[in-house]
């Protein structure tokens, strides 16, 4: 027999993936899947197979760490988005698409509308392919209703699931034309990447700056503002990072020091960018790297958009998006 901690390194990704598309959260997976290694180190019995003993245990930790947070993410300050995650550790062949598919960032807002146990049921039989058994054995439901469960849950996320009609490489090369567009700042160029009704929404969680309320909307608003802040953020040293972010193309912002200011992805439909959703709440973006103040780059961007416009004869007193 292999030792425990061979065995549980080897099913760590996995755990990992499991945990993080129950609870949105990074570092709250990682905590689940820790804790999980605490209870099998410490258990006396030899499951007859350490992957459906493993999964059920990390998935009961995980529900229960979710019905505590939900209260949390009920009074949180304006939008709440998962936190980004910019690699998945666990690969299956055989279930890429699903797997790409149950962490994107519409995705995994889809699954906050589900009840604890209708998101852990969902995410281990749709998902990750566990049998009913295992499903039973992991949330403590028959297999009957494991089976409603799964049923419920598949109808409300097949009812909001967004119809993504271009391939990966397709909308990944759209983004890249984006920010290379964001980058020259034209508001003509950016509004032929954004659909009429597209959102910028932004998760500051009262702790950075924000856009408003937290949502801007319209093509020409969005454009707008982009085309506004993005000559003076690349001015002060910004530096905007095409990245894939929850397996969706994205970007990572930083500052002149390398620093995250936030992360951005796409939602990209039928050739369009149909949202955009920024993480800018430092809490969130601690695992991605050393982070940024940005109350300060904000500060910094707006200043040399201010020199810019007097320097162009423009007023630069006219009203500013509350933040970057």
């Amino acid at each position: 027999m292999r030792p425990r901690d061979q065995e549980f390194e080897e099913l760590r990704p996995l755990l990992f993936s499991i945990a993080y598309r129950i609870l949105g959260s990074v570092s709250e997976a990682e905590d689940a899947v820790q804790d999980t290694w605490l209870r099998y180190a410490g258990s006396r019995t030899e499951p007859v197979s350490p992957k459906a003993f493993l999964s059920a245990v990390v998935t009961r930790i995980s529900v229960d760490v979710l019905r505590s947070a939900r209260h949390r993410r009920e009074e949180y300050v304006g939008p709440w988005f998962p936190e980004p995650l910019l690699s998945d550790p666990y690969e299956d062949p055989e279930r890429a698409a699903e797997l790409a598919d149950s962490v994107s960032m519409a995705a995994l807002l889809l699954l906050e509308r589900l009840s604890p146990l209708e998101r852990a049921a969902f995410v281990l039989r749709e998902v990750f392919g566990f049998g009913f058994a295992e499903v039973a054995s992991a949330v403590g439901r028959s297999e009957a209703a494991c089976r409603q469960l799964v049923v419920r849950a598949r109808r409300h996320m097949d009812a909001g699931r967004p119809r993504f009609a271009a391939d990966q490489r397709e909308r990944e090369e759209l983004a890249v034309r984006f920010f290379d567009a964001f980058k020259e700042g034209a508001v003509g160029n950016l509004m032929e990447f954004l659909a009429a009704d597209v959102q910028l929404v932004g998760d500051a969680g009262g702790k950075a700056p924000q856009w408003g309320r937290g949502v801007v909307a319209g093509a020409r608003n969005v454009a707008g503002m982009l085309a506004a802040l993005a000559g003076p953020f690349t001015q002060i040293g910004g530096v905007v990072e095409p990245q894939l972010v929850n397996g969706q193309p994205g970007a990572i912002f930083r500052d002149g020091d390398g620093r995250v200011v936030n992360t951005w992805t796409l939602d990209i439909v039928d050739g369009q960018i149909q949202a955009i959703r920024a993480v800018v709440n430092p809490d969130k973006l601690r695992h991605v790297g050393p982070v940024a103040d940005a109350w300060a780059v904000v500060q910094e961007t707006y200043a040399a958009r201010r020199t810019t416009d007097w320097a162009r004869g423009k007023d630069p007193t006219r009203p500013e998006p509350s933040g970057q």
